[in-house]
Protein backbone atom coordinates (compact mmCIF):
# COMPACT_ATOMS: atom_id res chain seq x y z
CA UNK A 1 0.00 0.00 0.00
CA UNK A 2 2.91 2.55 0.80
CA UNK A 3 3.74 2.23 -2.90
CA UNK A 4 0.19 1.70 -4.31
CA UNK A 5 -0.64 5.64 -3.15
CA UNK A 6 2.15 7.13 -5.76
CA UNK A 7 0.70 5.45 -8.55
CA UNK A 8 -0.84 8.92 -9.87
CA UNK A 9 2.25 10.61 -9.45
CA UNK A 10 4.01 8.25 -11.11
CA UNK A 11 1.59 8.47 -14.06
CA UNK A 12 2.16 12.12 -14.39
CA UNK A 13 5.74 11.83 -14.40
CA UNK A 14 5.39 9.24 -17.17
CA UNK A 15 3.31 11.29 -19.15
CA UNK A 16 5.67 13.96 -19.00
CA UNK A 17 8.81 11.96 -19.88
CA UNK A 18 9.20 14.12 -23.02
CA UNK A 19 10.32 17.03 -20.94
CA UNK A 20 13.73 17.63 -20.20
CA UNK A 21 13.21 18.90 -16.47
CA UNK A 22 11.76 15.98 -14.21
CA UNK A 23 10.32 16.52 -10.68
CA UNK A 24 13.10 16.14 -7.83
CA UNK A 25 13.02 13.69 -4.93
CA UNK A 26 11.03 15.02 -2.02
CA UNK A 27 8.10 14.18 0.48
CA UNK A 28 4.34 14.63 -0.48
CA UNK A 29 4.11 17.72 1.73
CA UNK A 30 7.13 19.85 0.80
CA UNK A 31 6.96 22.21 -1.54
CA UNK A 32 10.90 21.14 -2.69
CA UNK A 33 9.05 18.34 -4.69
CA UNK A 34 7.83 20.58 -7.37
CA UNK A 35 11.04 21.81 -8.30
CA UNK A 36 11.97 20.66 -11.61
CA UNK A 37 16.04 19.17 -12.29
CA UNK A 38 17.50 17.65 -15.17
CA UNK A 39 16.96 13.84 -14.93
CA UNK A 40 19.53 12.53 -12.68
CA UNK A 41 19.23 15.49 -10.14
CA UNK A 42 18.31 15.42 -6.44
CA UNK A 43 17.15 18.85 -4.31
CA UNK A 44 17.04 18.35 -0.69
CA UNK A 45 16.41 20.99 2.12
CA UNK A 46 19.66 21.42 4.32
CA UNK A 47 18.37 24.52 6.58
CA UNK A 48 15.56 26.82 6.68
CA UNK A 49 17.20 28.40 9.91
CA UNK A 50 18.95 31.32 7.94
CA UNK A 51 16.05 34.00 7.54
CA UNK A 52 16.42 36.41 4.65
CA UNK A 53 19.67 34.03 3.31
CA UNK A 54 21.52 35.61 0.53
CA UNK A 55 25.46 35.29 -0.24
CA UNK A 56 27.39 32.30 0.45
CA UNK A 57 31.09 31.17 1.39
CA UNK A 58 32.69 28.30 2.62
CA UNK A 59 35.42 28.02 4.93
CA UNK A 60 38.47 25.83 4.64
CA UNK A 61 37.50 24.07 7.38
CA UNK A 62 33.90 23.20 6.00
CA UNK A 63 31.69 25.96 7.84
CA UNK A 64 29.11 27.69 5.44
CA UNK A 65 28.47 31.17 6.10
CA UNK A 66 25.85 33.19 4.66
CA UNK A 67 24.70 36.96 4.60
CA UNK A 68 21.08 38.26 4.92
CA UNK A 69 19.37 41.12 3.72
CA UNK A 70 16.56 42.23 5.80
CA UNK A 71 17.36 40.51 8.91
CA UNK A 72 20.64 41.88 9.31
CA UNK A 73 22.72 39.21 10.45
CA UNK A 74 25.41 36.98 9.18
CA UNK A 75 25.17 33.51 10.40
CA UNK A 76 27.57 30.28 10.25
CA UNK A 77 25.80 26.50 9.48
CA UNK A 78 28.66 24.19 10.73
CA UNK A 79 28.41 20.88 9.36
CA UNK A 80 26.05 22.05 6.90
CA UNK A 81 26.53 18.39 4.38
CA UNK A 82 26.02 15.96 7.39
CA UNK A 83 22.52 15.80 7.67
CA UNK A 84 22.52 18.27 10.84
CA UNK A 85 23.56 20.98 10.35
CA UNK A 86 23.93 24.02 13.49
CA UNK A 87 23.00 27.55 12.49
CA UNK A 88 24.55 29.79 14.81
CA UNK A 89 24.37 34.00 14.38
CA UNK A 90 27.74 35.70 14.47
CA UNK A 91 27.09 38.95 13.62
CA UNK A 92 23.69 41.09 14.53
CA UNK A 93 22.33 44.59 13.38
CA UNK A 94 24.28 45.41 10.49
CA UNK A 95 22.71 47.20 7.10
CA UNK A 96 21.98 44.77 4.35
CA UNK A 97 25.00 42.26 4.91
CA UNK A 98 24.13 40.39 1.96
CA UNK A 99 28.07 39.68 0.98
CA UNK A 100 30.46 37.08 2.82
CA UNK A 101 33.98 36.26 1.93
CA UNK A 102 36.21 34.21 3.25
CA UNK A 103 40.17 34.76 3.78
CA UNK A 104 43.29 33.90 6.58
CA UNK A 105 40.89 32.48 9.19
CA UNK A 106 38.53 36.04 9.50
CA UNK A 107 35.47 36.38 8.13
CA UNK A 108 34.38 39.18 6.19
CA UNK A 109 31.22 40.52 5.69
CA UNK A 110 29.50 43.71 3.70
CA UNK A 111 27.33 46.15 5.51
CA UNK A 112 26.32 48.67 2.92
CA UNK A 113 29.23 52.02 3.65
CA UNK A 114 31.35 49.37 5.49
CA UNK A 115 33.65 46.11 5.07
CA UNK A 116 33.78 44.34 8.41
CA UNK A 117 35.87 41.57 9.60
CA UNK A 118 35.07 38.81 12.34
CA UNK A 119 38.75 37.39 13.24
CA UNK A 120 39.35 33.81 14.13
CA UNK A 121 35.50 33.15 13.96
CA UNK A 122 35.79 29.15 13.18
CA UNK A 123 36.85 28.96 17.37
CA UNK A 124 34.41 31.78 18.59
CA UNK A 125 30.96 31.01 16.54
CA UNK A 126 29.37 30.39 20.40
CA UNK A 127 30.69 33.76 21.13
CA UNK A 128 31.56 35.60 17.97
CA UNK A 129 33.81 38.97 18.54
CA UNK A 130 33.23 41.76 17.42
CA UNK A 131 33.55 43.11 14.08
CA UNK A 132 36.72 45.14 13.40
CA UNK A 133 35.93 47.69 10.14
CA UNK A 134 37.96 47.28 7.85
CA UNK A 135 36.52 50.29 5.01
CA UNK A 136 34.20 52.78 6.03
CA UNK A 137 33.58 55.30 2.97
CA UNK A 138 31.43 53.53 0.46
CA UNK A 139 28.22 55.56 -0.19
CA UNK A 140 25.39 55.20 2.32
CA UNK A 141 22.30 54.41 0.01
CA UNK A 142 20.81 51.38 0.52
CA UNK A 143 19.08 51.64 -3.03
CA UNK A 144 20.93 49.09 -4.92
CA UNK A 145 23.46 49.16 -1.46
CA UNK A 146 23.55 45.39 -0.81
CA UNK A 147 27.08 44.26 -1.45
CA UNK A 148 27.89 40.95 -3.25
CA UNK A 149 31.57 40.73 -2.38
CA UNK A 150 34.66 37.80 -2.98
CA UNK A 151 38.05 37.58 -2.94
CA UNK A 152 39.81 37.63 -7.04
CA UNK A 153 43.17 35.40 -7.55
CA UNK A 154 45.11 38.95 -7.39
CA UNK A 155 44.58 38.13 -3.27
CA UNK A 156 42.06 41.55 -3.32
CA UNK A 157 38.74 41.99 -2.25
CA UNK A 158 36.21 42.29 -4.92
CA UNK A 159 32.94 44.92 -4.11
CA UNK A 160 30.38 46.04 -6.23
CA UNK A 161 28.61 49.97 -5.88
CA UNK A 162 25.51 49.87 -7.64
CA UNK A 163 23.49 52.82 -8.69
CA UNK A 164 21.04 54.69 -6.05
CA UNK A 165 18.22 54.77 -8.51
CA UNK A 166 16.51 53.12 -11.52
CA UNK A 167 18.57 54.76 -13.76
CA UNK A 168 20.64 57.81 -13.57
CA UNK A 169 24.15 59.13 -14.63
CA UNK A 170 26.39 59.81 -11.08
CA UNK A 171 29.67 60.13 -10.30
CA UNK A 172 31.41 56.69 -12.50
CA UNK A 173 34.22 56.78 -10.31
CA UNK A 174 31.83 56.10 -6.83
CA UNK A 175 28.80 54.43 -8.37
CA UNK A 176 27.75 51.69 -10.73
CA UNK A 177 30.94 50.00 -11.10
CA UNK A 178 32.79 46.87 -9.26
CA UNK A 179 35.73 48.05 -7.33
CA UNK A 180 38.89 46.19 -5.62
CA UNK A 181 40.98 46.60 -2.56
CA UNK A 182 43.43 45.25 -0.75
CA UNK A 183 42.08 43.28 2.64
CA UNK A 184 43.24 45.76 4.78
CA UNK A 185 41.05 48.56 2.98
CA UNK A 186 43.92 50.10 1.15
CA UNK A 187 44.40 50.63 -2.51
CA UNK A 188 40.89 51.18 -3.43
CA UNK A 189 40.52 50.75 -7.73
CA UNK A 190 37.62 50.43 -10.04
CA UNK A 191 38.18 47.03 -12.23
CA UNK A 192 34.29 47.81 -14.29
CA UNK A 193 32.18 50.90 -14.56
CA UNK A 194 28.65 51.37 -16.07
CA UNK A 195 27.55 48.37 -14.01
CA UNK A 196 23.85 48.89 -12.48
CA UNK A 197 23.75 46.51 -9.83
CA UNK A 198 26.00 43.46 -9.99
CA UNK A 199 24.94 40.65 -6.90
CA UNK A 200 26.98 38.07 -8.38
CA UNK A 201 30.35 37.43 -9.34
CA UNK A 202 33.09 34.80 -10.28
CA UNK A 203 36.46 34.04 -11.62
CA UNK A 204 36.95 31.44 -14.75
CA UNK A 205 38.58 28.47 -13.53
CA UNK A 206 41.21 28.67 -16.55
CA UNK A 207 41.45 32.09 -17.64
CA UNK A 208 41.11 33.49 -14.53
CA UNK A 209 38.92 36.74 -16.31
CA UNK A 210 36.42 37.91 -13.50
CA UNK A 211 32.57 37.72 -14.55
CA UNK A 212 29.51 38.96 -13.36
CA UNK A 213 25.69 39.00 -13.46
CA UNK A 214 24.05 42.57 -13.96
CA UNK A 215 20.43 43.66 -13.42
CA UNK A 216 18.98 45.31 -16.28
CA UNK A 217 17.17 49.24 -15.25
CA UNK A 218 12.91 49.11 -14.66
CA UNK A 219 9.96 51.02 -16.24
CA UNK A 220 10.58 49.95 -20.05
CA UNK A 221 8.30 47.50 -20.18
CA UNK A 222 8.05 43.55 -19.73
CA UNK A 223 10.02 42.19 -22.05
CA UNK A 224 13.38 44.89 -21.70
CA UNK A 225 15.94 45.04 -21.35
CA UNK A 226 17.60 41.54 -20.22
CA UNK A 227 19.62 40.64 -17.24
CA UNK A 228 23.57 40.73 -18.26
CA UNK A 229 26.36 38.14 -17.89
CA UNK A 230 29.17 40.03 -18.37
CA UNK A 231 33.30 39.39 -18.92
CA UNK A 232 36.18 40.88 -17.96
CA UNK A 233 39.25 39.94 -19.38
CA UNK A 234 40.87 43.23 -18.33
CA UNK A 235 39.92 46.50 -16.09
CA UNK A 236 38.87 49.68 -17.37
CA UNK A 237 35.98 48.40 -19.67
CA UNK A 238 32.58 50.22 -19.39
CA UNK A 239 29.09 47.88 -19.56
CA UNK A 240 26.82 50.92 -20.57
CA UNK A 241 24.56 51.61 -17.93
CA UNK A 242 23.07 54.15 -17.99
CA UNK A 243 23.08 54.85 -21.49
CA UNK A 244 22.97 51.79 -22.93
CA UNK A 245 21.52 48.11 -22.14
CA UNK A 246 22.26 44.72 -22.71
CA UNK A 247 24.49 45.81 -25.37
CA UNK A 248 22.03 47.13 -27.82
CA UNK A 249 18.90 48.95 -26.20
CA UNK A 250 19.59 53.05 -26.26
CA UNK A 251 18.39 54.28 -23.12
CA UNK A 252 15.69 57.11 -24.25
CA UNK A 253 16.56 59.68 -21.09
CA UNK A 254 20.47 59.07 -21.14
CA UNK A 255 21.48 57.18 -24.76
CA UNK A 256 21.45 59.93 -26.99
CA UNK A 257 24.82 60.57 -28.15
CA UNK A 258 25.95 57.93 -26.30
CA UNK A 259 25.65 54.62 -28.99
CA UNK A 260 25.93 51.16 -28.06
CA UNK A 261 29.40 50.58 -29.80
CA UNK A 262 31.02 52.23 -27.93
CA UNK A 263 30.45 49.92 -24.88
CA UNK A 264 31.08 46.46 -23.87
CA UNK A 265 28.61 44.10 -24.68
CA UNK A 266 27.03 41.41 -22.69
CA UNK A 267 28.48 37.36 -23.13
CA UNK A 268 24.87 36.66 -22.72
CA UNK A 269 21.45 38.01 -22.47
CA UNK A 270 19.15 36.60 -19.52
CA UNK A 271 15.47 36.66 -19.16
CA UNK A 272 13.79 40.76 -18.82
CA UNK A 273 13.88 41.34 -15.06
CA UNK A 274 14.68 38.23 -13.61
CA UNK A 275 17.20 39.74 -11.37
CA UNK A 276 19.71 37.39 -11.96
CA UNK A 277 21.99 37.49 -8.68
CA UNK A 278 24.40 35.20 -7.39
CA UNK A 279 26.56 33.21 -10.13
CA UNK A 280 29.38 30.87 -10.12
CA UNK A 281 31.63 28.37 -12.22
CA UNK A 282 31.26 24.97 -11.33
CA UNK A 283 34.36 23.51 -9.94
CA UNK A 284 33.06 20.50 -8.41
CA UNK A 285 33.97 16.70 -9.77
CA UNK A 286 29.61 15.30 -8.14
CA UNK A 287 28.05 16.82 -11.90
CA UNK A 288 28.57 14.93 -14.67
CA UNK A 289 31.80 16.17 -16.97
CA UNK A 290 29.71 18.47 -19.32
CA UNK A 291 28.81 20.72 -16.38
CA UNK A 292 32.16 21.31 -15.30
CA UNK A 293 33.58 24.81 -15.86
CA UNK A 294 29.61 25.80 -16.49
CA UNK A 295 28.16 28.82 -14.72
CA UNK A 296 24.98 28.70 -12.76
CA UNK A 297 22.87 31.29 -12.14
CA UNK A 298 20.28 32.57 -9.21
CA UNK A 299 17.30 34.13 -10.82
CA UNK A 300 15.98 35.79 -8.06
CA UNK A 301 12.70 36.72 -9.62
CA UNK A 302 10.98 39.93 -10.89
CA UNK A 303 8.71 42.22 -8.90
CA UNK A 304 7.29 43.87 -11.48
CA UNK A 305 6.78 42.30 -14.47
CA UNK A 306 2.96 42.00 -15.56
CA UNK A 307 3.20 37.93 -15.67
CA UNK A 308 6.35 37.10 -13.53
CA UNK A 309 9.50 35.07 -14.74
CA UNK A 310 12.87 33.87 -12.62
CA UNK A 311 12.54 32.41 -9.24
CA UNK A 312 15.30 29.20 -10.73
CA UNK A 313 18.68 28.94 -11.60
CA UNK A 314 19.77 28.82 -15.08
CA UNK A 315 22.59 27.46 -16.52
CA UNK A 316 25.00 28.51 -18.94
CA UNK A 317 27.22 26.42 -20.95
CA UNK A 318 30.84 28.32 -22.58
CA UNK A 319 32.81 27.15 -25.53
CA UNK A 320 37.00 27.62 -25.35
CA UNK A 321 36.85 30.61 -26.33
CA UNK A 322 34.50 32.43 -23.39
CA UNK A 323 31.13 32.55 -25.86
CA UNK A 324 28.01 31.82 -24.31
CA UNK A 325 26.82 28.54 -26.70
CA UNK A 326 23.84 27.80 -24.58
CA UNK A 327 21.56 28.78 -21.78
CA UNK A 328 18.76 26.41 -20.68
CA UNK A 329 17.05 26.48 -17.10
CA UNK A 330 18.50 23.98 -14.72
CA UNK A 331 15.85 23.93 -12.08
CA UNK A 332 12.87 25.84 -11.83
CA UNK A 333 9.77 25.16 -9.21
CA UNK A 334 9.96 27.71 -6.88
CA UNK A 335 7.05 29.87 -8.92
CA UNK A 336 3.78 28.13 -8.45
CA UNK A 337 1.42 29.47 -9.99
CA UNK A 338 2.39 33.03 -10.80
CA UNK A 339 3.18 33.30 -7.02
CA UNK A 340 6.45 32.29 -5.11
CA UNK A 341 7.00 30.06 -2.53
CA UNK A 342 10.90 30.83 -2.96
CA UNK A 343 13.78 33.03 -4.10
CA UNK A 344 17.00 31.61 -4.98
CA UNK A 345 19.93 34.40 -4.26
CA UNK A 346 23.32 32.70 -4.26
CA UNK A 347 24.56 29.09 -5.85
CA UNK A 348 27.89 27.91 -3.79
CA UNK A 349 30.07 24.52 -5.15
CA UNK A 350 29.85 22.71 -2.28
CA UNK A 351 33.84 21.09 -1.11
CA UNK A 352 32.06 17.25 -1.89
CA UNK A 353 30.79 18.75 -5.31
CA UNK A 354 26.93 19.41 -4.69
CA UNK A 355 26.08 22.96 -5.46
CA UNK A 356 24.18 24.91 -2.77
CA UNK A 357 21.49 27.67 -3.43
CA UNK A 358 20.33 29.90 -0.87
CA UNK A 359 16.89 31.29 -0.58
CA UNK A 360 16.03 34.65 1.04
CA UNK A 361 12.65 34.05 0.80
CA UNK A 362 12.08 30.76 2.65
CA UNK A 363 15.02 31.07 4.87
CA UNK A 364 16.76 28.40 3.56
CA UNK A 365 19.77 26.55 2.11
CA UNK A 366 19.19 23.66 -0.62
CA UNK A 367 21.73 21.39 -1.79
CA UNK A 368 21.91 20.00 -5.70
CA UNK A 369 23.49 16.53 -6.42
CA UNK A 370 23.64 14.31 -9.00
CA UNK A 371 22.19 11.03 -8.04
CA UNK A 372 20.82 8.83 -10.76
Amino acid sequence: MRHARHFPRIAAWLIMAAAPLLPASASAADPLEGIRLPPGFRIERLTDDVPEARGMTFSPAGTLYVGSRGAGNVYAVSAPLSGKPVVHTVAKGLTLPLGVAWRDGALYTSSVSRILRLDDIEARLASPPRPTVVYDKFPSETHHGGRFIAFGPDGYLYVPIGAPCNVCARDESRYANIMKMKPDGSDLQVVARGVRNTVGFDWHPVTGDLWFTDNGRDWLGDDQPPDELNRAPRAGLHYGFPYCHAGNLSDPEFGRGRPCSGFTAPVARLGPHVAALGMRFYTGKQFPAEYRNNIFIAEHGSWNRSERIGYRITRVVLDDDGRAVKQEVFAEGWLRDGSPWGRPADVEVAPDGSLLVSDDLAGAIYRIRYAP
